[in-house]
């Protein structure tokens, strides 16, 4: 079986996720291709991670694709977690995952309307939905609040959890604001104050084309592998969040070939990509939190050393920004209260990598500006950086 050693593995982090400078692009949109998805549940990590790959970085170019041509779509799918994909994989994360995620939040809401007791059901739900659609039209966007003050229903209460330990008294214009951005009849807009904010405006949506699952998934299975392969059932199945017997139907049908890992694990690429990548040049990168070059794979020691796991993870494995030396993570970093990037290095990595990173950290610096970019789910080191 063919071997891949973990050298071969961070130099396709360098050329196929486009952090060696030589291989950055000039498309925020080539960017998420190459990442096949972008996380989003901070606004601020779709910025950070395009840019740190743009060749020149741009937020208005960004802000151009997410909002204006649309070129950059939200979706609620892997992991029931918010990512940004291109339009033209829309619809195969779609099919493939955001459809069933879907689903199970109209499900879930549905269960919370009929316990709350007060005769609200689907109907009641159809109608409010139809309200709310009929709100964006009228106005062309609105915020929650909004929404809420033009749809009297959207004011509604209801008693999550009755009678248990948990028992809540919640609104319902989260929830179904939620389910429609969930099924794709409404997106998110330009947020309220700057690109770092997650209080968004909404719009309506155009449906998205339909596709088969199997094929989907498939599809999907053989772009992350071209971007992320070498990688085991495991990291598949804990990236995109199938079932087993989905994962292994995916890579049957993509034609995926094993090969071996340094560690004595089998892993599988895309068909005929079995040959190393040539190493590019020596690169230096900081990305943010949850950046998909971290988050790809469910083991991550070829890059991140595990005992740097305490200091750059949260309890529940969400990874904070990290400083990247050749394919290796070597520390973290934050943004203080004045402005300015700070990192610390977990690692000797000499003189030349010290150099290329603060050269990485000006960059950062500088398109950056007076934004703050704190992440959502905190780290130890991001923290302490921070104090």
């Amino acid at each position: 079986m063919h071997l891949i050693s973990d050298e071969q593995r961070r130099i396709r982090i360098g050329r196929r996720h486009l952090l060696a400078p030589s291989v950055r692009s000039d498309s925020p949109v080539t960017v998420a291709d190459a990442v096949v998805a972008l996380h989003a549940t901070d606004a601020a990590t779709v910025f950070v991670s395009v840019c740190a790959r743009l060749r020149v970085p741009d937020v208005d170019a960004v802000e151009k694709h997410l909002y204006e041509d649309v070129s950059l779509v939200r979706l609620l799918s892997m992991r029931n977690t918010l990512f940004v994909v291109s339009d033209e994989m829309a619809p195969r994360v779609e099919a493939s995952n955001a459809r069933a995620v879907a689903a199970k939040e109209r499900r879930t809401l549905l269960k919370h309307l009929a316990e709350d007791g007060n005769g609200l059901d689907a109907q009641w739900l159809a109608n409010a939905e139809k309200s709310v659609s009929t709100a964006l039209d009228t106005r062309g966007s609105a915020t929650g609040s909004e929404l809420s003050a033009a749809v009297p229903a959207l004011r509604t209460k209801i008693t999550v959890f009755p009678g248990r330990k948990q028992e809540t008294v919640q609104g319902v214009a989260s929830r179904i604001i939620r389910v429609l951005a969930a099924e794709g009849r409404i997106r998110r807009d330009r947020p309220r104050g700057t690109w770092t904010s997650s209080q968004f405006r909404w719009t309506t949506s155009a449906p998205r084309p339909a596709q088969e699952s199997d094929q989907a998934r498939a599809e999907l299975a053989l772009r992350w592998l071209r971007s992320y392969g070498p990688a085991s059932e495991g990291d598949l199945k804990w990236w995109t969040g199938w079932g087993l017997g989905q994962v292994r139907k995916a890579l049957a049908a993509t034609g995926a070939e094993e090969v071996r890992l340094d560690n004595g694990a089998t892993g599988w690429v895309a068909p005929q990509d079995c040959e190393p990548d040539p190493a590019p040049e020596p690169w230096a990168a900081l990305l943010p939190a949850l950046d998909p070059s971290a988050m790809g794979w469910a083991e991550r020691g070829f890059h991140l050393p595990p005992e740097y796991r305490a200091a750059l993870l949260d309890r529940s494995g969400n990874i904070g920004p990290t400083v990247w030396w050749n394919g290796r993570i070597v520390g973290g970093w934050a943004v203080r209260g004045g402005g300015e990037p700070v990192w610390r290095l977990l690692a000797d990595v000499g003189r030349d990598a010290s150099v290329a990173i603060e050269t990485e950290a000006s960059r950062l610096a500088g398109w950056l500006g007076e934004a703050r970019v704190t992440p959502r789910f905190r780290t130890p080191l991001e923290r302490e950086l921070t104090a």
